[in-house]
């Protein structure tokens, strides 16, 4: 059962987004700032996400008539100028997902508004407007950083875990709607190897890895709830593990039970219906 459920539109039964997090080479740079450009191996690992998984991921929305949300730093944004023309191309959305992909508690909240800012400056360049979402580095979100959010006019924020369905979140400076995300539809638990950042984890196979993630529709499905998985094109976007992931979709889509939107109609849709949402609070969001 769901304490605070939703309509969805035109009588779905499911509201869904798939998401992916951008991160490219990013995160070999910050792991290992001082030599992490020697270090090729992860370097093309991250690379094979914009250059190679993401024009794989984008034909198959393409062929489904899908419009997604990615997030991407930045950073990323600016080094892969290419990836950024064929998301807007095809119409899908592109978050902010900080600047080069640092964890928000890895400095002083000044150092992270420079950040957060310089990656907005990127953001409007690129894309000719503000984001309208946001998601922390490993879903880190700070007081300092949901303010900064409510002050600049975000619709969305999808880095916090306190429900299964959008929900209203609310901090001195306004409130904002919470997408929640949770590390059981995250794909680095199953697919990720990454020794450089001290992340070992034995790699499932690709129908393995993704049965977590059905596992999770299937249950959101049985109460009219929300899907969300959180990918990568380095690691879900992989030849086997997209084509296990895009046979499930197509027979997901052929149902027709499900309302799959980019993000901000996600958000948009549960502000229209704001006096169903679960509230929670942030004290002290510019503390």
């Amino acid at each position: 059962m769901l304490l605070h459920p939703l309509p969805w539109p035109d009588g779905k039964r499911l509201g869904a987004a798939i998401t992916f997090d951008i991160d490219a080479d990013s995160l070999i740079r910050n792991a290992r700032p001082d030599d992490g450009y020697l270090r090729l191996a992860p370097v093309s690992m991250g690379r094979y996400g914009p250059t190679v998984a993401v024009p794989r991921i984008l034909d198959t929305y393409r062929r489904f008539g899908l419009t997604q949300t990615f997030f991407m730093p930045g950073w990323v944004m600016e080094t892969y100028p290419a990836t950024v023309e064929a998301i807007l191309k095809d119409g899908h959305e592109i978050g902010h997902h900080s600047w080069r992909h640092e964890d928000p508690m890895g400095h002083s909240d000044e150092v992270e508004a420079e950040l957060f800012y310089r990656a907005m400056d990127t953001h409007v360049r690129m894309t000719g407007r503000k984001p309208r979402g946001y998601r922390a580095p490993v879903y880190n979100a700070t007081p300092g950083v949901i303010g900064r959010l409510l002050t600049e006019g975000f619709l969305y924020d999808s880095s916090l875990m306190a429900d299964d369905l959008p929900y209203l979140l609310q901090a001195p400076e306004g409130e904002i709607i919470e997408i929640p995300p949770h590390w059981g539809t995250d794909d680095w638990p199953p697919f990720a190897h990454f020794e450089e950042i001290g992340y070992l984890m034995p790699v499932r196979g690709p129908s393995d890895g993704i049965r977590a993630f059905i596992e999770e529709y299937d249950a959101a499905m049985e109460v009219g709830g929300f899907w969300m998985p959180v990918l990568h094109p380095f690691l879900t976007g992989r030849l086997a593990r997209w084509a296990v992931m895009e046979r499930w979709l197509e027979k997901v889509l052929e149902a027709g039970d499900v309302w799959f939107a980019p993000m901000e109609e996600i958000a948009r849709h549960a502000a229209s219906h704001r006096d169903l949402l679960r509230v929670d609070t942030v004290d002290g969001a510019s503390a």
